[in-house]
């Protein structure tokens, strides 16, 4: 245990600590009740925020305690207790803000779909770390989808549809192992083509005293691009390559069109609710601003008067519990609170912690001699980032209000333990990293 004390990177536990102890005195601030003042008190969120760190500091001990292998051999069960729990949660679980996600009782609560991104974490590492496995090959990437995308759609059938963006964060890690970076760009064309269609989805265009409707106009730009490289790719291409090329370039035109067409019908006929609303709001489809568009609007009048270097802690006149300006602000908008309180120099160094604390994870990642540890620890530092990233985007009104926590800093009990286990993992193979499997 001394051995192993000795070898824990103490940059990033010190960072975690840090970063927890920041987000607990956010959530007092935040949600301070005069009734009950005592930081400690577990009739605040602050005080039941605390009793989640206690028990993730001990989950974190028993973790360090594994032998160096378990946690690789394991994997598998851990994945399928998880997908268990969220086939369950959708039979027995509580409803809460529209999403039928959560067991518990009352105010303290466990939310699966948290642990699922640990479980397919360690089941991509798991994977990748075969000897007999090839990235490259068609059979192994189809395995790693299916880890992937059969918890996204039990995720998705309760919805939570800010869960489920965040396992987008697994493409980077997969690029890290050698899987075609080809396939990243396409994916990347094809957010990109269908954002536009959706974005210009009620649009009619005036061609020749015919109204045509938008997403004809963007199939018919794609055909027309299509058709360019395909002429061009006769004239400058070896011949022995045009054929390829020619093929592959249609077949991801016809692909690309057919999701414009698919994105612009489909999305009118989903049923309509608050996180579609909210999508709308983002792409400028929907204005709202006292209803779906409230938060987003609340939000940025509490992050504009923190101004340059804030107001003071608890000092808040907007994003605190007296007044209520800024709903969920204790959770998902927790930033309002430290912009409001610390300004531009608060948030500057929340980012500046989240970012070193990213980079050291990479770092730890890049010197791990098992292909498993270094798959694993660049999972949590992928996951980490799509979550700040696509919070502060929320907040600051530049992605849909999805309900997506800010890790270390939102409270929720689930989240912190979640996003501590994924680190007391992530520490624990570092430390075992000259002793460990291959």
């Amino acid at each position: 245990m001394i051995k192993l004390y000795n070898n824990i990177d103490k940059v990033a536990f010190i960072t975690y600590l840090v970063l927890v102890i920041f987000g607990i005195l956010n959530i007092y601030s935040s949600s301070f009740d005069p009734d009950y003042p005592n930081i400690f008190s577990l009739n605040g969120s602050y005080g039941r925020q605390i009793m989640w760190g206690g028990i993730s500091l001990i989950v974190g001990v028993l973790i360090f305690l594994l032998e160096p292998d378990f946690i690789k051999k394991n994997a598998i069960v851990f994945y399928g207790i998880c997908l268990t729990l969220l086939l369950l949660v959708l039979v027995i679980g509580q409803e809460r803000n529209g999403a039928k996600a959560w067991f518990g009782v009352g105010s303290f609560g466990i939310q699966p779909a948290e642990f699922m991104k640990i479980a397919v974490a360690l089941m991509i590492a798991n994977r990748l770390s075969d000897i007999n496995v090839n990235v490259r090959k068609k059979e192994t990437q189809l395995y790693l989808a299916a880890i992937i995308f059969i918890p996204i759609v039990l995720i998705m059938l309760q919805p939570d549809l800010g869960t489920v963006l965040v396992f987008s964060s697994f493409i980077l890690v997969l690029y890290r192992e050698g899987v075609v970076g080809n396939i990243i760009l396409i994916g990347l064309l094809y957010i990109g083509v269908v954002t536009t269609a959706l974005i210009f989805s009620d649009t009619t265009f005036n061609m020749f005293s015919i109204d045509v409707h938008s997403k004809w106009v963007i199939i018919s730009v794609l055909g027309i691009l299509t058709g360019i490289i395909i002429y061009a790719t006769t004239i400058f291409v070896y011949k022995r390559y045009r054929g390829k090329i020619m093929f592959r370039t249609a077949l991801i035109s016809a692909g690309a069109m057919l999701l414009v067409w698919g994105a612009v019908t489909g999305f009118k006929m989903i049923p309509e609710n608050y996180q579609i609303r909210r999508i709308k709001i983002t792409l400028g489809l929907l204005e709202d601003p006292k209803k779906d568009g409230y938060n987003i609007t609340q939000a940025l009048s509490a992050i504009g008067s923190g101004e340059f270097a804030g107001k003071g802690y608890k000092s808040a006149t907007l994003a605190n519990s007296t007044f209520n300006h800024v709903p969920e602000q204790s959770t998902d908008f927790i930033f309002c609170t430290l912009a409001e309180e610390w300004g531009f120099l608060g948030g500057l160094v929340l980012f500046s912690l989240l970012t070193f604390f990213i980079i050291r994870l990479i770092i730890l990642a890049e010197r791990q001699r098992s292909v498993f540890s270094r798959t694993y620890i660049y999972a949590v530092a992928c996951i980490i980032f799509l979550h700040f990233t696509i919070n502060v985007g929320m907040v600051m009104g530049v992605a849909p209000v999805i309900g997506i926590p800010l890790p270390f800093f939102s409270y929720g009990g689930s989240s912190l333990l979640a996003f501590s286990i994924m680190i007391f993992i992530a520490l624990k193979l570092d430390a075992d990293r000259l002793d460990i499997f291959h």
